[in-house]
């Protein structure tokens, strides 16, 4: 019997870590064939290019399509998204995978369902069921329309996913695949690299040996006018206080222009002597880094997954994650200096007694996906009831 060939979209470097052990999981698999497509922001040097990385992990790919357009905007991620669906559909129309996997909920990934579901490929949709603020949550839920197989993250998010009208025998339960990284971290936690020698990054050379925190801020589409504003705010916190930082490039969703302006401009004005900034790391070194800080700070999803597990202590900020289930390590606050500052204060006093959280899963997600992903029915029409 022929393998299977299960296609992967990866659009950006977060997505990477999203799907890693999967990737692994279907690339061993006696019964499937990966085929990898790297495309959008995955691809540029300034938002970190994850190719490098890739290929060092031994994935071989397959297409690379670029189809991000310069303006960082609300335009501009449209118009990104119609350049994907152009893109993809010629090399979905290549490649005949049997089934194509799009990852989550960023912009640019309802370009692959819908190259995908109008020709009548099976679409996996990974991580759907959720609920958050931003565009993605517009975007997350249209895949799930467009998906014919459902992989999500949480029981609340099957739970949600029935309740929008979609099979039960369709939709697993797989947990959430950068979890399997943050697993086998946690059974080597030790910080075993120098992140300013083996990453470089601009800024200071700060002395982060006796502790240290973690800063990842992405614009909110929907707040597009305030990302400078945002991203401002948060780098005067963290400065004021002298803790020694490593802070990570925003994404390219709209208004990133806005937030990486007002890094820039921070920096050169300000010269931080507690701050240093990086574009990426590996998944594996991000998350040991993660586990050894004093707190994350910002709005990434990595701080309600992988940080959820790993017992991180988190100050989220803003609406970009709102409604996404949560574990005891995030503490919320709003866009005000007041707010952060008090965030950060109770996270490093709080930190010692902040329990670890499975709602994501328990670090065996990439061998279910692949599994599932074998032995699946696979269709691409769906009937649904209401």
């Amino acid at each position: 019997m022929a393998k299977r060939k299960i296609c992967v979209v990866i659009t950006a470097r977060p997505s990477y870590s999203r799907i890693k052990t999967a990737l692994t999981a279907i690339k061993n698999h006696a019964d499937l064939e990966l085929q990898l497509v790297i495309a959008g922001s995955a691809l540029l040097d300034r938002y970190g290019n994850a190719v490098h990385y890739i290929e060092k992990d031994g994935f071989k790919i397959d297409a690379k399509v670029f189809m991000v357009l310069e303006g960082e905007n609300k335009t501009s991620m449209a118009k990104t998204t119609g350049l994907g669906v152009m893109e993809l559909a010629t090399v979905f129309y290549n490649l005949k995978p049997d089934a194509v996997v799009t990852i989550a909920d960023r912009f640019e990934t309802i370009a692959t369902s819908i190259a995908a579901a109008y020709q009548n490929i099976p679409l996996v949709h990974i991580q759907g069921g959720e609920v958050t603020g931003n565009i993605d949550e517009k975007v997350r839920h249209a895949n799930t329309k467009l998906a014919d197989i459902h992989l999500v993250a949480s029981a609340d998010a099957k739970a949600r996913l029935l309740k929008m009208g979609e099979e039960d025998n369709y939709i697993f339960n797989t947990g959430c695949p950068s979890i399997d990284i943050a697993m086998n971290v946690q059974k080597s936690p030790k910080l075993n690299f120098d992140p300013i020698i083996k990453y470089g990054g601009v800024g200071k050379d700060i002395n982060w040996e006796n502790g240290y925190m973690v800063v990842m801020q992405h614009p909110v589409t929907t707040e597009y006018d305030e990302a400078r504003t945002h991203v401002t705010t948060t780098l005067k916190v963290v400065h004021e206080l002298g803790i020694p930082t490593f802070w990570f490039w925003p994404n390219v969703d709209a208004g990133a222009d806005g937030t990486s302006n007002g890094i820039r401009s921070y920096r050169e004005k300000h010269q931080p002597e507690n701050i240093h900034f990086f574009k990426n790391m590996v998944p594996d070194d991000f998350l040991r880094l993660l586990l050894n800080s004093k707190c994350l700070i910002g709005n990434s999803s990595v701080g309600i997954r992988e940080c959820a597990f790993l017992g991180v202590p988190v100050v989220n900020i803003g609406t970009r994650q709102n409604g996404r289930a949560r574990g005891e390590n995030v503490m919320d606050v709003s866009y005000n200096s007041e707010g952060i500052l008090k965030g950060i204060e109770n996270r490093l006093e709080k930190a010692e007694n902040i329990k670890q959280s499975d709602i994501y899963g328990v670090g065996d997600s990439g061998m279910k996906i692949a599994d599932i992903l074998a032995t699946v029915k696979l269709r691409f029409h769906k009937t649904i009831t209401y």
